[in-house]
């Protein structure tokens, strides 16, 4: 059993693998390094035949996306603890050591991220994570230097150890038996907010997720479905609707769902009016086409969840509306929000 098993799921990168899996080697000399691939066509799996022997690679019979990838790969992975780690990330020293150190002296949290910096602009936060993320009351999600489209400079304003929400699928330590015990990443959501679900089983469960900034690594961001791509808005709209069907507590659903029922179509509007996005405004409607048909098969999911919750309040869900303190009060960076 490995300590440590750093898991990339790849599909089609050979270029990221190229440049940023020597960084992860060089500084990840406790773990275990293992690559599962999606099923490439490109040289992925030749690189790594060549270049990186003593890296393990996990062969997937076909793309089944970030989510259950991550759980057909994970399944065949004996460690303790999993990182989930994009194969566009560049580690730094002692990354590791660190969100492993915190981890072993704090056994009441089952995850946590180091803080995510940008690769291109290197002093500034990157979007997928920055330094720990967090949901507002209608399940949008924010980050402590990142709200929306806003991201801050780090400054060293959240170098403190932090309670989150959620961590970033980008770079996430978890604990092999809170992974397992939580269920997982679920598949259906092929990518996007699936490691928000999965946090916030965890958190229901009553464990902790924290951001550990005395850690960080440098993020690409955007590889494989890049910003603005409508594919990516369907998914995130889609999918972010189906977790606070699934997680919500009962006297909260009916409520959020209204107004996210408002919001999201004046999102729609938004897009084509101000923007000219046909695409995103389609991916919109078609996401929450999407969601109505298929929310019932997660009924079970729904029941079990809220069955086991010891902690059906969660203070990182911060109650306010996100889209009011940006729109409305222009609060634009993460200190100006309600405590």
């Amino acid at each position: 059993m490995d300590k440590v098993a750093i898991v990339i799921l790849n599909w089609n990168g050979e270029k990221m693998l190229r440049k940023f899996l020597p960084s992860v080697i060089e500084h990840s000399s406790q773990a275990q390094v293992y690559v599962a691939d999606n099923a490439s066509t490109d040289g992925s799996l030749e690189l790594l035949r060549t270049q990186f022997p003593m890296v393990k690679t996990i062969v997937l019979d076909r793309n089944w996306g970030f989510a259950e990838g991550y759980n057909k790969a994970l399944a065949q992975v004996d460690a303790e603890y999993y990182v989930l780690l994009n194969s566009d990330v560049e580690a730094t020293p002692q990354w590791l050591d660190l969100l492993v150190d915190f981890m072993d002296s704090n056994k009441d949290v089952a995850a946590c991220q180091p803080t995510l910096m940008s690769d291109a602009m290197r002093d500034m936060f990157e979007y997928a994570g920055a330094d720990g993320g967090f949901i507002d009351r209608y399940g949008y999600p924010f980050c402590r230097g990142r709200i929306f489209d806003v991201v801050e400079q780090d400054e060293g304003q959240y170098d403190d150890i932090c309670d989150v929400f959620w961590a970033t699928g980008a770079c996430l330590l978890i604990r092999s038996e809170d992974y397992w015990k939580a269920g997982g990443l679920d598949g259906r959501f092929f990518a996007h907010n699936e490691e928000i679900d999965l946090c916030w089983r965890l958190r229901l469960l009553g464990r902790r997720i924290c951001c550990n900034p005395m850690s960080y690594v440098y993020h690409v961001g955007g590889g494989t479905l890049p910003k603005g791509n409508p594919r990516k808005t369907f998914l995130n709209f889609r999918n972010n609707l189906t977790m606070l069907y699934k997680n919500l507590p009962q006297e909260e659903l009916g409520k959020v769902m209204r107004v996210r029922w408002l919001l999201d179509y004046v999102a729609a509007w938004q897009t084509l009016v101000f923007k000219g996005n046909f695409g995103d405004f389609k991916a919109i409607y078609k996401a929450r086409r999407a969601f109505k048909k298929w929310r019932h098969e997660f009924d079970a999911d729904r029941e079990r969840i809220h069955s086991t919750a010891v902690n059906p309040h969660i203070p990182e869900r911060r109650n306010f509306s996100i889209v009011w303190q940006y729109y409305v009060k222009k609060h634009k960076t993460f200190a100006d929000l309600p405590k």
